[in-house]
C-alpha cells in the first residue's frame, strides 16, 4: 500500500499554519495589551513618564523661585534706595532748619550792633570836647561794633554758602559752626564795654 505523502505533507503544513496563526494572534494580543501594561503603576514606562513630569515640575518650580528671588532682591534694593533718599532729605531738612536759625541769630546780632552804634552817636556829642582817652575809647568801641556788623554779615554769607554745598553733599559740616557766628556777639559785647569805659572816662 502506498503512503499518502501528499496528504501527510498537507496535514503537517496545516498544523504549522495553525501554530503560526496562533502565535501571531498571541503576539498581537500581547502587543495590544502592552500599552495597558506599560501604564500599570510600577512599570518601567510609567516610571519614565513620572520622572519626566517630575523634572518638568521641578524646573518650573525652580524658575518660579528664581523669579521670586529676583523680584524680592529688586524690592529690597528699591526699599534701600528709598530709605537712603529719605535719610538724605531728613538730613537736608535738619541742616536747613539749623541754617535758618543761625541766619536769624546773626541778623539779630547785626541789628543789635547797628542799634548800639547808633545809640553811641549821642555820646559823641558829649565826648567831643572831652579827654583824648575817652574819644579813643569811643572810637575803639565804634570800631568793635562795626566789626561785629561786618562779622555777622560774613557769617550769614558763610552759612548760605554751606547750605548751597549741602544740597550736593549732605554729609558736610554743620553750617552753624562758622567763625563769624562765634565772634559777632563777642565783638558787640566788647564794643559796648569799651563805649561804657569811654563814658566813664568822660
Amino acid at each position: 500500500m502506498a503512503m499518502p505523502w501528499l496528504r501527510i505533507l498537507d496535514v503537517v503544513l496545516g498544523i504549522t499554519d495553525l501554530a503560526r496563526s496562533r502565535s501571531s494572534r498571541g503576539a498581537d494580543r500581547a502587543e495590544g495589551d502592552a500599552p495597558d501594561r506599560e501604564l500599570v503603576p510600577g512599570s518601567r514606562a510609567l516610571g519614565h513618564l513620572e520622572t519626566r513630569l517630575a523634572g518638568v515640575v521641578v524646573a518650573a518650580l525652580r524658575e518660579a523661585f528664581d523669579r521670586d528671588t529676583r523680584r524680592l532682591e529688586l524690592e529690597r534694593e528699591q526699599i534701600e534706595a528709598e530709605r537712603a533718599r529719605a535719610e538724605r532729605a531728613l538730613r537736608l531738612e535738619l541742616m536747613r532748619q539749623a541754617a535758618d536759625r543761625e541766619i536769624g541769630r546773626l541778623r539779630l546780632v547785626a541789628g543789635v550792633a547797628i542799634a548800639s552804634w547808633i545809640g553811641t552817636l549821642f555820646l559823641a556829642v558829649r565826648l567831643a570836647g572831652g579827654p583824648v582817652g575817652a574819644r579813643v575809647a569811643l572810637g575803639s568801641g565804634w570800631a568793635l561794633l562795626l566789626a561785629a556788623v561786618a562779622t555777622a554779615f560774613a557769617g550769614q554769607s558763610t552759612v548760605a554758602a554751606a547750605m548751597a554745598r549741602a544740597a550736593d553733599d549732605p554729609t558736610g559740616r554743620d553750617p552753624a559752626g562758622s567763625i563769624g557766628a562765634v565772634l559777632a556777639p563777642w565783638l558787640v559785647v566788647a564794643g559796648l564795654a569799651v563805649v561804657g569805659v569811654a563814658a566813664l572816662i568822660a
